[in-house]
């Protein structure tokens, strides 16, 4: 199940975690918390679900299906992080799904995708649900209270989050653009890196939805933490190196290939 905003280009929120579920061969249920307009490097307007509905398509799923993982995206207000809360505490512990929460707050163009009272929600309860949390660097300094700028800020801020909230963090350090794209994976034991080959000037939007979309799909198939998140690696590396420029037309043979 994702739990996450619509995106009317397709490329993130809930549209990105479907493709991905579907890649990976897994059924997908979707809890849409908000309508965004925007394309890469632009948001134009938002408007949040009434949270009973999202309350409710949570709940019905639960009550229908047999959900094996979740995936928590764009969340926006206080109040929709407080239904989510609400829905996973009712299910037993025994009955609960693997929770990976990516903690959507800024936009890639830099618009705001979180209510800035909504912080107070991730940290206080949602974030201690979760098995796993998959912060960007700008995400996790706004955990941590501070810029992150290097590899020894993105280490430092992973030990300590894993520390304070008891469960995995994954902090991201794609922004920070060397040659390599460097994850460090925090909690029980070691940390753990996954690098790959930085791919320079790609539209990056959507790539956290589906990066997140696809650990949750691999935990869903049976997969521990750690290969969870190297598949994902794998996938949405792959994705970022093969995707299009839509800024200028694409040749018919391309997109035929594609």
């Amino acid at each position: 199940m994702t739990i996450a905003g619509s995106d009317s280009s397709a490329g993130a929120g809930i549209q990105a975690d479907l493709k991905t579920f579907t890649h990976f061969h897994v059924h997908g249920l979707t809890a849409v918390t908000c309508v965004v307009a925007e394309v890469p490097g632009r948001v134009q307007s938002i408007q949040a679900v009434d949270v009973q509905v999202v309350r409710d398509q949570i709940r019905l799923g639960f009550e229908t299906y047999t959900v094996s993982a979740v995936k928590t995206g764009m969340l926006y207000s206080a109040a929709i992080i407080e239904a989510v809360c609400d829905e996973l505490e009712r299910l037993s512990q025994a009955a609960r799904p693997a929770v990976v929460v990516d903690p959507v707050m800024i936009a890639s163009s830099g618009d705001p995708l979180l209510e800035p009272l909504a912080v107070n929600g991730y940290m206080e309860r949602l974030l201690p649900l979760a098995s796993l949390v998959t912060p960007n660097l700008d995400e996790a300094g706004a955990l941590t209270g501070r810029k992150l700028a290097s590899l020894a800020d993105l280490r430092t801020a992973g030990n300590e989050l894993a520390a304070r909230f008891g469960v995995p963090f994954l902090v991201k350090g794609g922004h920070l653009q060397g040659e390599t794209a460097v994850d460090a994976l925090f909690g029980p034991g070691a940390p753990t890196e996954f690098t790959a080959p930085f791919v320079p000037r790609a539209c990056t939007h959507g790539t956290g939805c589906t990066y997140s979309a696809a650990i949750a799909a691999q935990l869903a198939l049976g997969r521990d933490l750690s290969a969870a998140i190297g598949e994902a690696k794998l996938f949405v590396t792959r994705a970022i190196r093969e995707s299009l420029d839509w800024s200028r037309p694409q040749p018919v043979s391309a997109l035929k290939q594609w």
